[in-house]
């Protein structure tokens, strides 16, 4: 029987979660499996990978065959490494000791370079949060200057409006100040010409005795003559 070493996806859609596995070659993808070798998670950043490497790497030596992504994984955590190492110890090439102590370090480096990536992803989230705080701060900074500005202009409008009213209010008073003097000199114009119509009246009999007066004298003027 051919056993592959294979991902058997589950997760929601659109959020997908991986288990690995070493499954027979004929089953369907996401059908029976043979054993669980551990987990993949892929929409973490970096991704979150829990693997058995003691369990990956025995079936590796039993001749399973992983697929790229699997063997990209099993690369990654070392099985691979190991499952090479155990073929250098089963030749005689080297001791379980010196092994184990390669695979120990190279297990310290790749933990080192995946705790850097963590730390400059780290620092990329915090400055990237730092960016998006001040410029939601300048964003603050300027609604509330645009507030203030339009409070001002509303303050303005009711000042200059109050001023208008005043004004308006002291020239209507002004106006109808006016109005009544004039009014008021109106109707005291008649009481003037009434005193002028006496003095005519009286005047007029006087007139009237001179000029009865002038011909009586020219007569006079006349019989003396003769």
């Amino acid at each position: 029987m051919s056993v592959k070493i294979r991902l058997q996806r589950h997760g929601k859609k659109g959020k997908p979660f991986y288990w690995i596995v070493a499954a027979d070659a004929r089953a369907k993808r996401d059908g029976r499996f043979l054993e669980k070798l551990g987990t993949y998670n892929p929409t973490a950043n970096p991704a979150i990978i829990d693997l058995n490497l003691d369990k990956a790497v025995q079936w590796l030596h039993n001749g399973a065959q992983p697929t790229d992504t699997a063997r990209a994984i099993l690369s990654y955590k070392g099985a691979l490494l190991k499952h090479h190492l155990d073929g250098g110890v089963r030749k005689g090439a080297l001791t379980q000791e010196q092994a184990d102590a390669k695979l120990a370090k190279w297990l310290e480096e790749k933990a080192g370079k995946v705790d850097a990536k963590k730390d400059g992803l780290s620092k990329k989230q915090a400055e990237a949060k730092a960016k998006a705080l001040k410029a939601e701060k300048e964003a603050n900074e300027k609604r509330l200057a645009k507030a203030a500005a339009v409070e001002t202009v509303e303050e303005v409008a009711e000042e200059v409006e109050a001023v208008a009213e005043e004004t308006v209010a002291e020239v209507t008073e002004t106006v109808e100040n006016t109005v009544e003097e004039t009014v008021a000199e109106v109707t005291e114009a008649p009481e003037t010409e009434a005193p002028a119509e006496e003095a005519v009246a009286e005047a007029a009999p006087e007139v009237e005795a001179a000029a009865e007066e002038a011909p009586a004298a020219e007569e006079a003027s006349e019989e003396t003559e003769a």
